[in-house]
């Protein structure tokens, strides 16, 4: 009998370990957020006296991500559900969904979000914070319907008969036992669609949100000086993206040894 080694296909950290490390990663980013302008107050001009700005757009940057993101995840599922339709209506308005989103800058997006629906929708006024969530929302929805929707293809069959064969009508067969499992599936990549989608925040600005690019812009047009500027922004952004890149690792090897269980 051939032994296979463990490390070959197991995480090297323990369940504890990874535990951890997940929850390291976000009490790190609650720490970032909140203390951020500390070190920043320390440092020479022009960032030191504009330490309280960067500290309010980092904040402003991570509460854009996780509102978008949250709402880009319902935004997913229900267009993945569509896609996977028997109505052929249901699967042409989500195919529609995703030409348009998945073939168009997203910054056309904020931009038509923010000026053309409220010409279009005449009623609809929506602040300047709510413009960039709703076009970043439908963004992200349009990648994570497709990482969903493998997921559900990706659960065994059998889950499903199993399901009707203890009489759960199909709506509750779906929602208490493929959904999990199709969610568990896809968390890892769902987890780097946000890392993504942070980044992709920086583009809320062109319409005003004072969120961490905005005061960067605004820092350098005061002071004249954006090569300190912008460094300082880029390792705000890195540091942000390291927390939640840190998370998503170590999400995934707890995923991984669990499958493997």
């Amino acid at each position: 009998m051939h032994t296979v080694s463990r490390s070959r296909f197991l995480p090297d950290f323990t369940p504890d370990e990874e535990g951890r490390a997940m929850l390291g990663a976000v009490l790190g980013l609650f720490v970032v957020l909140w203390l951020l302008p500390i070190p920043l107050a320390a440092m020479p001009e022009p960032i030191g006296p504009a330490a309280v700005q960067f500290g309010n757009g980092a904040r402003m940057t991570v509460l854009l991500t996780l509102t978008s993101g949250t709402l880009g995840l319902l935004a997913g599922v229900i267009v993945a559900l569509m896609r996977l339709s028997h109505q052929g209506l249901f699967q042409r308005v989500a195919q529609f969904y995703l030409w348009v989103i998945r073939g168009t800058p997203l910054l056309v997006q904020i931009l038509f979000v923010y000026f053309a629906l409220p010409a279009l929708l005449p009623g609809l006024e929506l602040s300047d914070f709510w413009s960039a969530v709703l076009a970043l929302s439908l963004n992200v929805g349009a990648y994570n319907s497709e990482v969903i929707r493998a997921g559900i293809l990706g659960v065994p069959k059998g889950q499903r008969e199993a399901a009707q064969a203890l009489g759960l009508p199909p709506f509750y067969a779906l929602v208490l036992v493929i959904l999990p499992q199709a969610i568990r599936l896809s968390l890892p990549p769902l987890v780097n669609n946000i890392v993504a989608l942070l980044k992709d925040s920086s583009l809320a600005y062109i319409i005003g949100v004072v969120e961490l690019s905005l005061i960067g812009n605004r820092v350098q047009a005061e002071s004249f000086r954006p090569v300190p500027v912008f460094i300082a922004v880029a390792g705000i952004y890195l540091t942000l993206t390291t927390l939640l890149t840190a998370f998503s690792h170590a999400l995934e090897r707890r995923l991984a040894r669990s499958t493997i269980r």
